[in-house]
């Protein structure tokens, strides 16, 4: 691989080489043309035009040979490029003249036509570049910026050649900003190794980082991090890159936003770290925007569990497509200030209420929903932890499955059109409390759905894994471990999980309840969150994130799966068939069927036997209307019949 790699080095740089030294031969005979005039030229040169040129080409070959001029990138040529090509013709005029003295005495050269010879090389050399540059960008701007400065400041190494790339260097030359300097470029493109950019070198792979970082060191030169250049890095690379910069101690960063590298902007740059979410095992969706804001856009609109992430997330989009009334209902008062607040900032004109109340309550509901008249209802509230709802299993059916009910039937009793449900894959296959509750109130809205009582209401059932970053969540928990320096913990080494970043969830989730609104309601939707990852992993990504070693600087301990808690998630059951939506990242899995009067019945007896504490009773009427869900000994041995878990 490295002699292919260094075959196309060769071709494209003798290519170019071979370009300046033509230019320089074609223009000594332009040279004495322009001097003698078409009819004299002739005549007057017949004698050692040829051997002029030939002697000016090899001169010149070797005064650009030595001042590497053929090596600049000809897509990002500078103001740099072109004193560096004015100073390389000048060289090349300079000893050419006494070699021609010494050969010729300068019979029969104009002494003229050495000047009239450095114009028109340059314009030979600097014209081409120009213009393949200007004819790329659109204009000459680019041209004009000044190369590299010789001020001290922080020494960083590239990742990436590119558009990015250029205008951190010529950032990194303005004043207040030029807080770095740039020491070499790293491109897995070989064809590009050994040439450069503003007069910076293009050092080789990545695979040849640590001999690359090893010779700066070496000379003084050595980066203090690398940065990376590429916009969007696909996961595994930037997992590569992370473990090829912690093999050699080497700190991983990525440039700002391409707003902050503008020229004329005096701000100083200020490098981001490599974010959680830039490892995820797939590329990022990117949303329907028309759908999302034709959903909610001039409606009114109720958010349960408003001051959760999800959503809080929820309720800042949707603010952001224009709603004619917002409602935001949570029973936790510092949350709901929090995004009420938020929203007041950013939206100060936005119409909404504020509703500190339970989904518990159906008084509560029916009341609020009379008042808002919502047209469109997310209902984001839920008990999430598995941990937590496994030994408080009532608390995880009065609010997950009985919660879910009874918003429900505010919607129908305040005529809504459309109920969306926040799911889970934890609803699939339960082996938790928290998982079978969910599915109850999947099955409760799914049976709803397919029932005269649902009136005019479409129910929607969005299901989605975990979301980085949100309130206990592992994430929080390994920032935190890893900020005390350790241990982090880990259940199980083979435990995998889906994930996804907050906003990526809630832009799929608009899209989805749009889908799912327009299709009549009913159908369960499920975000394609590709590969899952495993717990470890992430966990030693984010020790690296970190700037730390796993295993030497922050220990991994495997804790061992708590009661409720899988080693896999799914997002399908094998009885919902897969339909294809006409929405890339979403698919719509084929609801069960279920019995609505059967499951009101069940649902009605699963909501005494949890109000009144009899958990055991609970916990067979959850695996009565859940068939894949058995509980756990462990759940079962701490649950009296009278009095509910013992804390």
């Amino acid at each position: 691989m490295r002699r292919i790699g260094r075959g196309l080095i060769v071709r494209r740089t003798h290519l170019v080489a071979a370009h300046d030294v033509a230019m320089a031969g074609a223009s000594f005979a332009l040279a004495l043309l322009l001097r003698y005039g078409l009819g004299s030229f002739w005549e007057l040169t017949s004698g050692f035009i040829v051997e002029g040129m030939l002697l000016f080409a090899a001169v010149s070959a070797l005064v650009f040979w030595r001042m590497r001029i053929y090596r600049g990138v000809w897509r990002y040529t500078a103001l740099r490029d072109v004193v560096l090509v004015v100073q390389a013709v000048s060289l090349a005029v300079l000893i050419f003249v006494p070699v021609l003295f010494v050969l010729t005495r300068l019979e029969g050269y104009p002494r003229s036509a050495f000047l009239i010879n450095w114009f028109i090389l340059i314009a030979l050399l600097v014209g081409p570049r120009v213009v393949y540059r200007a004819v790329l960008d659109g204009s000459l701007a680019g041209v004009l910026r000044r190369g590299s400065s010789a001020t001290p400041r922080i020494p960083v190494l590239l990742l990436g050649v590119g558009d990015n790339a250029e205008l951190f260097i010529s950032a990194t030359t303005r004043g207040s900003s030029s807080n770095y300097r740039v020491v070499g470029i790293v491109d897995d493109d070989a064809s590009k190794a050994r040439r450069h950019i503003h007069g910076i070198r293009i050092l080789g792979t990545t695979a040849e980082l640590p001999e690359i970082v090893r010779e700066l060191r070496a000379r003084g030169a050595g980066p203090q991090r690398a940065v990376l250049t590429e916009p969007n890095p696909e996961p595994d690379r930037l997992r590569a890159l992370l473990a090829h910069c912690e093999a050699i101690g080497l700190p991983l960063s990525r440039l700002p936003e391409l707003t902050d590298l503008r020229p004329g902007d005096a701000r100083d740059i200020d490098m981001r770290p490599i974010r959680l979410e830039d490892l995820l095992g797939r590329p990022q969706a990117t949303p329907d925007r028309a759908a999302m804001r034709a959903l909610v856009n001039g409606r009114r609109v109720c958010i349960t569990g408003a001051g959760g992430t999800i959503g809080a997330e929820l309720a800042r989009q949707i603010a952001d497509n224009g709603p004619a009334h917002l409602t935001l209902i949570d029973n936790t008062e510092y949350n709901l200030y929090q995004i009420d607040l938020e929203l007041e900032e950013a939206h100060p004109g936005l119409s909404r209420s504020v509703v500190l109340g339970d989904v518990r309550d159906p008084g509560r509901l029916a009341s609020t929903f009379a008042h808002a008249r919502p047209e469109l209802v997310f209902h984001a509230a839920a008990l999430k932890h598995v941990h937590m709802v496994e030994t408080n299993p009532n608390e995880g059916v009065l609010t997950n499955a009985v919660g879910t009910r009874n918003v429900a039937d505010a919607c129908i009793a305040a005529g809504t059109g459309t109920m969306v449900l926040v799911s889970t894959d934890k609803a699939v296959d339960p082996t938790s409390v928290m998982g079978a509750t969910k599915r109850i109130a999947e099955s409760y809205c799914q049976a709803l759905a397919n029932s005269p009582a649902a009136g005019n209401l479409r129910l929607v059932t969005v299901r989605f894994g975990n979301v980085i970053g949100s309130s206990g969540s592992v994430v929080p928990l390994f920032q935190r471990q890893i900020a005390e320096g350790g241990p982090v913990t880990v259940t199980d080494p083979d435990v995998a999980r889906y994930f996804m970043t907050t906003r990526e969830a809630v832009q799929l989730l608009l899209q989805a309840s749009a889908l799912g609104a327009g299709e009549g309601g009913g159908g369960i939707y499920v975000l394609d969150m590709g590969k899952p990852i495993k717990i470890v992993d992430l966990a030693r990504q984010m020790i690296r994130l970190a700037g730390r070693t796993p295993g030497k600087d922050i220990e991994i301990v495997f804790t061992g799966l708590r009661p409720g808690e899988k080693k896999d998630e799914s997002l399908f059951h094998p009885a919902e068939p897969m339909i294809a939506t006409e929405t890339p990242g979403i698919l719509r899995a084929q609801s069960r069927p279920a019995d609505f009067a059967l499951m009101r019945r069940r649902l009605d007896q699963l909501a005494a036997a949890a109000h009144d504490r009899r958990t055991q009773e609970a916990l067979a009427l959850v695996a009565a209307m859940v068939p894949e869900y058995q509980p756990s000994d462990a759940t079962l041995s701490a649950a009296p019949a009278d009095t509910g878990l013992a804390l």
